[in-house]
């Protein structure tokens, strides 16, 4: 598997992930959006450690720096 997220992309996933998790522990989502935003703050966790979004993949989108041989 291939990487194709930079490192600004990775963070700022990981932000919003944080946040997301925070919101729901501050009580100001809950139910349904509450699990919602869990899965979606996981998704962004996943993606960033690996480095790797399936949905770049599909549209043919890099914000990886790939160094010229």
């Amino acid at each position: 598997m291939y990487k194709n997220m930079g490192s600004l992309d990775k963070t700022v996933r990981l932000l919003i992930a944080v946040v997301l998790i925070a919101l729901y522990f501050l009580g100001v989502v809950e139910g349904v959006i509450g699990t919602i935003a869990w899965v979606v703050a996981a998704i962004f966790i996943l993606t960033s450690i690996i480095s790797f979004c399936p949905l770049y993949a599909v549209f043919g989108i890099t914000t990886c720096k790939t160094k010229s041989a």
